[in-house]
């Protein structure tokens, strides 16, 4: 099991992506959830199997159909157990 976070920079709200983002990632098995944040990136926290983790980011790294992604940045965090699904959230300030 890993859990990593990532940050996507680019055309990535208003394009679907949170919701390509859950579907793929409910797809992988993987647990967590995306959001949008306001200054126009959108944040996930994944966990899951390893492979199935990875598979997901390698989707990220692309986006679906009319976004753009230009920059990722993947960080390693500590396994939880606390997701029993992957899901869309919302911007609560805490960023």
């Amino acid at each position: 099991m890993i859990r990593r976070r990532v940050i996507v920079s680019g055309l990535v709200q208003g394009v679907a992506f949170r919701a390509y983002t859950r579907s793929t990632a409910r797809s992988a098995g993987v647990n967590g959830w995306v959001r949008n944040l306001p200054d126009g990136k959108v944040e996930a926290v994944i966990e899951g199997p390893g492979d199935e983790v990875k598979s997901v980011l390698e989707w990220i790294k692309n986006g679906p159909p009319y976004a753009r992604v230009d920059r990722v940045k993947i960080y390693e965090e500590p396994v939880t157990g606390e997701f029993t699904d992957f899901d869309i959230a919302h911007f609560r300030g805490d960023y």
